[in-house]
């Protein structure tokens, strides 16, 4: 079978809704990264509460607290990086077991199709999930560094060296948080690309939910408003 015939497998509208469902991904990141001054998204604020953060840091004894929150937080991207390979997991059991896949889809009436095109079908949510897996493992490396750059910062507030290094500790932060945000954007859209087995128009529907969700929860959420009633303090 050439690439012409395996590209005939699937009509406009797959094709259509494939590149929606990468656009709305590209797209609503790109936003939520690049927000405009007069409407911030949750992310970009909390950038702002950790380098706050980090700053107050610098003079709280013990510093025990921090610890623990850093320690939640590689807890946290443990936790989906190793949920993430399970999925990763599942899907490529199912690579090798289309026929039951192609049973299953006949019997819902979805309809019948080659073992190929649930292959990609699958393939397209595995390596979604791929993606996610290996932002999820940064952003846990990440951090760990931020966990030895604070326990870097010297105890004495007047040391030339504490708040330039409580600031390196901040960015590691805030870089590590971004790659975890990319990795949950990531698995969103994964599970939007599942309901592409039931069909383009599925997709195109997950695909449009997804992204007003996360839309919501970046711009127009309850704890966004909590957020934006108090601006973070991040004077030294």
């Amino acid at each position: 079978m050439t690439w012409i015939d395996r590209a005939l497998l699937f009509s406009p509208l797959d094709y259509l809704a494939i590149l929606l469902l990468l656009l709305a991904w590209q797209g609503i990141g790109w936003r939520i990264e690049n927000p405009s001054a007069q409407k911030p998204s949750v992310s970009m604020m909390m950038d702002d509460f950790r380098r706050g953060w980090m700053q107050e840091m610098v003079t709280r004894q013990p510093r025990m607290f921090d610890a623990q929150v850093v320690a939640a937080m590689r807890q946290g991207s443990t936790f989906f990086a190793s949920t993430t390979m399970i999925a990763i997991g599942g899907g490529l059991a199912l690579l090798g077991n289309t026929e039951r896949l192609a049973g299953v889809a006949q019997d819902l009436a979805i309809g019948s199709a080659p073992a190929m095109v649930w292959e990609i079908k699958i393939l397209i949510v595995v390596l979604f999930l791929s993606n996610a897996f290996l932002k999820y493992v940064w952003a846990h490396r990440l951090f760990g560094y931020c966990a030895v750059i604070m326990a870097a910062v010297p105890n004495d507030p007047e040391d030339p060296q504490a708040y330039p290094r409580a600031a390196q500790a901040a960015e590691i932060c805030v870089t590590a948080a971004r790659s975890f945000n990319r990795a949950l954007r990531v698995t969103y859209f994964a599970l939007a690309a599942i309901a592409w087995i039931l069909g383009p128009l599925a997709l195109i529907l997950t695909t449009l939910i997804t992204l007003g969700v996360l839309y919501r929860r970046e711009f127009a959420s309850h704890s966004r408003g909590i957020l934006m009633s108090m601006p973070p303090n991040t004077d030294t």
